[in-house]
């Protein structure tokens, strides 16, 4: 974990000597000591070059300076005389670009080393893999679960890498510490920040807490207890000294109270009887006093009686002092527009059903005319082509020819179905004319039919020397 130091900005007294040793961070939060005996100003996060662990140099950032660091050897049980190597120099450009380079490399090499352990079939996972700052070593961690015989593995990569190759075997918690992650709380995981001692973590902590026994709730991500669980370890113990441990059926004048639930904390225990589903809450003092009764061969009235009034959980209102600009604190507001929309869709698919029924229902009510209209415009069709247009028959030929007969109306078909009824009756049927439409032909024929009449009564009357000819009629 990053340490601050409050007193950094002071002025140290005359007399006072720095302290020569620095903590220095690397990958995976490996720190190290390291001496400066040159009395090099370094700052906190500052990157410097120190002696590699076996010749070399290494970068990395500096973490604790001054006297924080005394305090913190002291924690890690180290002596000044316990530490050899040194700091070089602050980190160049030259030494940063080659320190990235190296970074870059680790990928690549680890899923190499990966795909060479798998063809010597060995059982270990190699996790991640750290290069030293000058690129002469490369640190290889590894798990299993028993010892591995790596020698082959180490000779097919120096072969491959053509560097120094050290093989380190970690656990499970430390692999899940270099590697990082968030947990279940939220939070980064605590072993890859601030915790290095990793204590045993068994079962017992989780039935402590009265936590459910469950792995996939229970593990980390190293696949073990999680370490949270020795955190708040020390309070439930504390808390369950006012508690029987061995917590038997109470036995009453009503019969046996068998025990349901307790609550550490509030010092409560809940007890229900057989045929009865309510739980009936009595503290952990009145239980202890029952259970010496029941030992001595009495038995105490009923639990009713003696049940704690549990209070209620008082919900409170918050209210919110800021000013609503985007309209959308309703949690519900989604929810109406989806019940307009399905209201709609309804109306919708009920309207189609119906027209999918009856299809021509909407045209007939629509267009269907009623019936006084319907007597109306019959009569108004048959006065207009009864009387025929005297304006078109009065009008003169090309050649100055008197004007021909009156012209059968064009819509003389439509005529028809008003006609059948007099036919019906026992009425002459009509004469066909040349120009008339017979039932069930189409106007167009009858146009041309009176249009080729025209031309024969034309030749008929050129063969005459042009003798003026007399309307005719069939």
């Amino acid at each position: 974990m990053e340490v601050h130091d409050w007193l950094s900005n002071l002025d140290m007294p005359s007399n006072y000597k720095p302290f020569q040793v620095t903590e220095v961070k690397f990958k995976g939060s490996r720190k190290e000591f390291f001496l400066n005996s040159d009395n090099i100003y370094l700052e906190i996060g500052e990157l410097v070059a120190v002696e590699g662990p076996t010749g070399g140099y290494d970068v990395g950032h500096v973490s604790l300076t001054g006297e924080l660091v005394r305090i913190q050897m002291k924690r890690r049980k180290t002596t000044v005389d316990q530490v050899t190597k040194k700091v070089y120099r602050k980190a160049t450009e030259a030494d940063v670009e080659k320190w990235n380079a190296a970074k870059g490399m680790e990928w690549e090499t680890m899923h190499k080393a990966r795909k060479l352990a798998l063809d010597l079939r060995l059982s270990m996972k190699i996790s991640d893999v750290d290069y030293q700052a000058d690129k002469t070593k490369a640190t290889f961690f590894y798990t299993a679960d028993g010892r591995v015989d790596f020698r082959e593995l180490i000779k097919k990569m120096a072969e491959s890498f053509r560097i120094r190759i050290e093989m380190r075997q970690i656990g499970m918690r430390q692999e899940a510490g270099r590697l990082g992650g968030i947990g279940s709380c939220g939070r980064e995981l605590c072993c890859s920040t601030w915790l290095t001692n990793f204590k045993t973590v068994s079962t017992a902590a989780a039935r402590y807490q009265n936590l459910s026994l469950n792995t996939l709730k229970l593990a980390g991500q190293c696949g073990k207890l999680k370490c949270c669980l020795n955190y708040e370890l020390d309070t439930y113990l504390d808390a369950l000294k006012d508690i029987p441990d061995r917590i038997e059926n109470l036995d009453t004048e009503a019969g046996y109270a068998r025990h349901q639930k307790t609550d550490i904390f509030k010092k409560i225990m809940w007890f229900s009887y057989p045929n009865d589903e309510n739980w009936i809450p009595v503290s952990s003092v009145r239980v202890k006093e029952i259970m010496a009764l029941n030992k001595q061969g009495k038995k105490v009235p009923n639990l009713k009686e003696q049940a704690i009034q549990v209070a209620a959980p008082v919900i409170v209102e918050k209210s919110f002092d800021y000013e609503n600009v985007v309209g959308q604190d309703s949690l519900t507001r989604l929810d109406e527009r989806s019940k307009n929309k399905n209201k709609n869709n309804q109306k919708n698919n009920r309207n189609q059903h119906k027209k999918d029924r009856n299809p021509n229902a909407d045209k007939a009510g629509s267009n269907q005319p009623k019936p006084q209209q319907q007597q109306a415009k019959a009569q108004q069709q048959g006065g207009q082509k009864q009387q025929p247009n005297p304006a078109k028959n009065q009008q003169p030929n090309a050649k100055g020819q008197q004007p021909k007969g009156p012209r059968p109306p064009q819509n003389q078909a439509k005529v028809q179905p008003q006609a059948k009824p007099q036919q019906e009756q026992g009425a002459k049927p009509l004469v066909k004319a040349e120009g008339q439409a017979v039932d069930g032909a189409k106007p167009e024929q009858n146009r041309n039919r009176n249009r080729n009449n025209r031309r024969k009564n034309n030749n008929r009357k050129n063969n005459n020397n042009g003798s003026e000819s007399k309307p005719s009629a069939e």
